[in-house]
């Protein structure tokens, strides 16, 4: 029998799928019913991929792990309220068969598997996964055809130009965006809670939102600022700050992407040169990328680092733990 996940680990999934309530009960609110379908669609397939991978591997399945779930959320809330069933489901089917049986399952995957599913989604499917419809609009349960949608606040920039969205609708998540990505203030919400539970540590999300602020910073994408000092035009600059750091994935990366306790380094020094190497990869694949949510790709860069940073960066460890991790 395959060994049960660490206990801390099956913790911090179920406090995933918990914090995705709140996200999705703003999706709801600003879509209609439509996010919660697609959600239920997601965590179903995922629930059946498990059951299907405990058939063939012959192996009990195992009620208490519900990994593959939060990965289906967690794509789920990375797309727009508009994306079609059979992308979901598609993208859900990739991030738990793929991305985490694949490699042997629980505990083995290299790559975030939430990242894999968005990745294959947004290459195969652009046109639905990078266009978003508007707050409030009617979306049916069945084809959304007929709903208008929009470009993203990521879209604006990367055209040179500069968003409208005020700052109150901007933490709110009140814009053309992803389902669960673009409300700020619950994201914010739901990282107190998991460091209270000790569920996330603030390493790797400090260091990966600080890179790409300073990146956002140093060279904002607005045509208007000439190449200067970091002094110069900081008006402007901190004006493309905001709208760069809370749209795009980016607070959403910082909470529930980085700290897969899979993925992540162990010791505090590789996961604070992990979070810096993620913020800079992440703002390259914005400014030079093909797509505009490039955080997922940049994550998938960065996960094939971690050992290796845990490596090379071992000496930080206690003397203890080298000796016990070295047994």
């Amino acid at each position: 029998m395959r060994p049960g996940p660490p206990r801390q680990n099956a913790a911090m999934h179920r406090d995933i799928c918990l914090m995705m309530l709140p996200l999705l009960a703003m999706a709801v609110y600003l879509y209609g019913l439509r996010p919660a379908v697609l959600c239920l669609a997601a965590v179903v397939a995922a629930n059946l991929c498990d059951r299907f991978v405990a058939v063939i591997r012959r192996r009990p399945y195992e009620k208490d792990e519900v990994s593959s779930e939060a990965f289906a959320l967690l794509v789920a809330m990375l797309l727009p309220a508009s994306v079609g069933y059979e992308v979901l489901i598609t993208a859900v089917l990739v991030a738990v068969l793929v991305g985490k049986e694949a490699f042997g399952g629980y505990g083995s995957y290299p790559f975030h598997p939430a990242a894999v599913g968005y990745a294959v989604a947004a290459v195969s499917w652009p046109e639905q996964v990078f266009r978003y419809p508007q707050p409030f609009a009617a979306l049916p349960l069945g084809s959304v055809a007929e709903v208008p949608l929009a470009d993203s606040i990521d879209h604006i920039l990367r055209a040179g130009g500069v968003p409208s969205t005020s700052d109150l609708n901007l933490v709110l998540g009140n814009y053309a965006g992803p389902m669960g990505t673009s409300a700020a203030l619950i994201i914010c919400a739901c990282s107190l809670y998991l460091l209270a539970q000790k569920r996330i540590t603030p390493t790797a999300p400090l260091c990966f939102l600080g890179a790409a602020a300073l990146v956002a910073y140093c060279f904002p994408r607005l045509g208007s600022i000439p190449l200067s000092f970091p002094w110069e035009y900081a008006a402007d600059r901190l004006g493309v700050l905001k709208y760069e750091m809370l749209s795009g994935g980016m607070l959403y990366t910082a909470v529930f992407l980085i700290n897969e306790p899979v993925t992540l380094p162990k010791n505090e020094l590789a996961r604070a040169a992990y979070g810096l190497l993620l913020g800079l990869f992440a703002m390259m694949f914005r400014y030079h990328g093909s797509y505009e949510t490039g955080v997922c790709f940049a994550l998938l860069a960065i996960n094939s680092l971690s050992g290796w940073l845990d490596g090379i960066l071992r000496w930080q460890l206690p003397r203890k733990q080298k000796g016990g991790a070295a047994a």
